[in-house]
């Protein structure tokens, strides 16, 4: 693969995680706005999630 392929391979990347940055985003807003859930929730919800993967990563190094 040639660097100008990396690059667009890349650009491309980027712009797919954007757009799924921005629906995730959007969705958040959606259900915060109609108090479907509030800011804590989603606090919450992401420090757990976040604890998981740390222990499954720890756990695999082990």
């Amino acid at each position: 693969m040639g660097e100008i392929d990396v690059f667009a391979e890349l650009s491309d990347m980027k712009m797919v995680d954007y757009k799924n940055t921005l629906a995730i985003v959007s969705l958040i807003e959606v259900l915060t706005e109609k108090g479907v859930i509030d800011n804590n929730d989603i606090a919450i919800k992401a420090k757990t999630l976040d604890l998981i993967t740390e222990h499954k990563i720890k756990s695999r190094t082990i």
